[in-house]
């Protein structure tokens, strides 16, 4: 993989996760409670030993380009290796960047200077686990001059993404943008193959199409055109992926131990956070006792910067009639810094500095950094963002009329909650 350069799109704005995305990209929006979802793309990335990569921030970068420098300066560039953050530096014109194909265009200089093999394209804002080395061999033995990673999608969820088109031998013939009828795969008409927006180009045929065609877009406009002129070939993620982990257990004695090193259940999963009830899902995805997208594996880790908080605290306190109220979290991931004094978390996901106060119950909610959760408020299905403060009795979550006229409700009825709505 010493020849790949990873390109990673993180100019996202997010409008569908307003007002997550007010002050911040969609891929410095937290996730997992230490992590931001940038962090998924760069440790695949970093466990597949992709050491050069370059990531295009462009919308409200500061909160990604601070994080970036504060957690991820892990690189020998003695061994060639490096991330450089490369914001719109108007190399090629007066523009920001236009697409995907176009931030990279801006960039093709640079690119050229390194001499690489083979370019990955990548989305700083899907959450996943991806050896992209297995995705290397997949395009190197197809002989392909583009592969493109698609996600196995039952027919009637496919009209929400792009689709594409296949013959027997997985060669894309046609792409069908958000199709009402979308075209499944050869000899199985009730599964149709999504693009993950994850693409391998072998390098000169890149620079090749950026310098003759100045399109804005892969998706839309770049890759729909060449399926005549080059070889397209679609990597089908949940049959091709593996990765291989160690398996933890608790033996007859009660004791932990550890099975062989096998395929994590994990390795086909694979979530577009795009709006406010994916990203909900995506987090209570790594609750509960086996999730299905697990944070806890040895040998494929996520990595991140880590915040200098204290350890997690839980307290026991007794009311003035004498009832004892603890502090309890169940189910649940808790990031440092945090104080359970007396309330009750269950399958939620608290972020660093989050404050749970006596008798306060969060149930299946996303708690983002530094919130202050008021003495006997009781929160259910909620997004909590960052630095609100809620007073006691809050109630959020049980009366969808007088949650709607105070929040933001989401279609499935997830309540979003900022610092500005207590204001």
């Amino acid at each position: 993989m010493k020849n790949v350069i990873a390109l990673i799109m993180a100019g996202g704005k997010g409008e569908r996760l307003m007002p997550l995305t007010r002050s911040r990209s969609k891929p410095a929006i937290p996730f997992g409670g230490i992590y931001m979802l940038a962090d998924l793309s760069l440790s695949n990335c970093i466990n597949s030993e992709v050491y050069r990569i370059l990531v295009l921030p462009q919308y409200k970068a500061q909160t990604l380009i601070q994080h970036l420098e504060s957690g991820w300066n892990i690189f020998s560039q003695s061994l060639g290796h490096f991330l450089r953050i490369v914001p719109p530096q108007m190399m090629t014109g007066d523009k920001w960047y236009q697409g995907t194909a176009d931030s990279i265009r801006q960039n093709l200089e640079m690119i050229e200077a390194e001499k690489p093999s083979h370019l990955l394209i990548l989305s700083a804002d899907h959450v996943y686990k991806m050896n992209y080395e297995i995705f290397k061999r997949y395009h190197c033995a197809n002989n392909a001059d583009v592969t493109i990673a698609v996600i196995e999608t039952p027919k009637s969820e496919a009209k929400e993404y792009g689709v594409l088109q296949v013959n027997e031998s997985f060669e894309v013939t046609g792409f069908q943008e958000k199709p009402k009828n979308p075209a499944s795969i050869p000899g199985n008409p009730d599964v149709c193959l999504a693009s993950m927006g994850i693409y391998l180009f072998s390098a000169p045929v890149l620079i090749d199409l950026l310098k003759n065609d100045d399109r804005p877009d892969f998706g839309k406009d770049i890759l729909p055109s060449i399926l005549k002129t080059h070889k397209v070939i679609a990597y089908p993620y949940r049959r091709e992926n593996k990765i291989e982990e160690v398996v933890f257990f608790t033996d007859e004695e009660g004791s932990r131990a550890e099975k062989p090193v096998e395929v994590a259940p994990d390795s086909g999963y694979w979530r577009d956070v795009g709006n406010l009830d994916a990203y909900w899902n995506a987090n209570m995805d790594l609750c509960g006792l086996a999730p299905f997208f697990n944070l806890y594996g040895v040998r494929w880790p996520m990595r991140t910067a880590q915040h200098q908080f204290p350890p997690v605290k839980t307290l026991s306190v007794t009311e003035s009639d004498g009832t004892p109220l603890h502090g309890l979290a169940r189910d649940s991931l808790v990031s440092h810094g945090c104080v359970i004094g007396g309330g009750t978390v269950r399958n939620s996901v608290l972020s660093y500095n989050v404050s749970v106060h006596r008798g306060a119950e969060v149930d299946e909610s996303v708690i983002m950094e530094n919130v202050d959760i008021g003495r006997f408020s009781k929160i259910k299905k909620a997004i909590i963002s960052d630095g609100a403060k809620l007073p006691a009795r809050t109630v959020i979550g049980y009366n969808p009329k007088e949650d709607r006229a105070r929040f933001s409700v989401t279609r499935r009825g997830i309540v979003v909650v900022t610092k500005e709505d207590f204001n």
